[in-house]
């Protein structure tokens, strides 16, 4: 999911802001019944991939989150009004490469920023954590990261490597088309079961309709 600054202005101005943010989310998780796997605060927005244990869990972590922060954030700044983008936008995501993909675009998004080299240096993701250089108690590994080894060592130097690897283009085209339009990621058996159990359309439609052509034969 990602929630994104008012007209793109900075959500966090400072590193005290980032803190708060990131006390309030691990403070709010275990209430929320929802489990972190990767996050990436940059200046104008948040990245989370995340897992409810039912339906709703999520939007109702991230109402109060929002405002929470931003009740904060205002205190501290001496500012009134909103500071997001209207309501975070979320896409449903499958197992196995999907999700391992999403870990890769949240914790590299500093890399594409080119703010560092190495996105286990980047302090205000989840990546060192991940990757054991850090403790950090919101975190939950999803399945699919635990898949990637038998023992931690494992798991930690298979992710290393996916991470050194850049996100194909057409991978971060789809992973954002997807994102914008809030639908289901993954294998078609995937979205038939999520418009199934949702009764809505699932899958993403073109992002800009085809130019209608009018002949000029009679």
């Amino acid at each position: 999911m990602v929630q994104r600054g008012n007209n793109r202005l900075p959500c966090f101005l400072n590193d005290g802001d980032r803190l708060r943010y990131l006390q309030l989310l691990r403070e709010l998780l275990p209430a929320s019944g929802v489990r972190l796997h990767a996050y990436v605060l940059m200046d104008n927005h948040v990245h989370l991939l995340a897992t409810p244990a039912a339906t709703g869990d999520i939007g109702r972590m991230m109402q109060r989150l929002g405002r929470r922060y931003v009740g904060l954030f205002n205190a501290r700044h001496g500012r009134s009004g909103t500071l997001w983008e209207g309501r975070y936008k979320a896409c449903l995501v499958d197992s196995e490469r999907y999700v391992l993909a999403c870990y890769r675009y949240i914790e590299l998004n500093p890399v594409r920023a080119r703010m560092t080299d190495d996105p286990a240096a980047y302090r205000w993701s989840s990546c060192a954590a991940n990757l054991g250089r850090r403790p950090h108690s919101g975190l939950s590994p999803h399945p699919a990261w635990r898949a990637l080894g038998t023992t931690e060592a494992e798991r930690t130097a298979a992710y290393r490597c996916l991470l050194d690897e850049a996100l194909p283009d057409d991978l971060l085209a789809e992973v954002r088309h997807y994102l914008q339009q809030q639908r289901a990621w993954g294998r078609d058996d995937f979205r038939a079961m999520v418009e199934a159990k949702t009764q809505r359309f699932a899958g993403t439609r073109p992002a800009h309709r085809p130019r209608r052509v009018i002949s000029s034969d009679k």
